[in-house]
């Protein structure tokens, strides 16, 4: 990872899908990884992506029977 990586509160926001109030928020909560330099909050893409990963729900199966086993 190189400082040319990072991304601000609003490249973030636009790859999460999310606004900026809410990357502020979830940073102020901790339930986001970022970094701190400074006075500025960074975060790093691939945290990102894990963060994604972490917070995926699967979809229900309604209306199709169980496969037997």
């Amino acid at each position: 990872m190189n400082s040319s990586t990072l991304l601000d509160v609003d490249q973030a926001a636009h790859r999460l899908g999310v606004t900026v109030r809410w990357m502020r928020r979830a940073v102020a909560q901790r339930r986001i990884p970022f970094v701190k330099i400074g006075h500025y909050v960074r975060f790093v893409p691939e945290e990102l992506d894990a963060f994604i990963e972490r917070n995926r729900v699967e979809q229900a199966h309604f209306g199709a029977a169980p496969s037997p086993r």
